[in-house]
């Protein structure tokens, strides 16, 4: 294959030297990175609360308003103890401790 006498990046438009951005810039501008502190479990430690379907106050922690379980991306919980505490949720539920909907 022949190689394209073009420079690579200008695409089909002719792009003057007064509109590229500089080679510093990122994506989105300037702005400064954003850490995110690393959640950690609270059902792990020494002194972590047991998962109990009797615990309501507890539970509750983890169910929206809306009565749904939150996902253990925004809590911050362990994949083995989201399915315990999920289990516990559904045992209150059944039990009638928590509500299935909240309206």
């Amino acid at each position: 294959m022949k190689p394209s006498s073009r420079p690579v990046g200008t695409g089909s438009r002719n792009a003057s030297s007064t509109d590229r951005k500089p080679a510093a810039a990122s994506a989105f501008g300037n702005r400064k990175t954003f850490s995110r502190r690393r959640k950690s479990c609270p059902f792990s430690g020494p002194n972590a609360p047991a998962i109990d379907y009797k615990d309501v106050r507890m539970l509750q922690r983890f169910v929206t308003e809306r009565g749904k379980i939150m996902p253990k991306r925004i809590t911050g919980v362990s994949a083995k103890s989201q399915r315990a505490l999920s289990v516990a949720i559904k045992r209150a539920r059944f039990l009638g401790l928590l509500a299935y909907v909240n309206k």
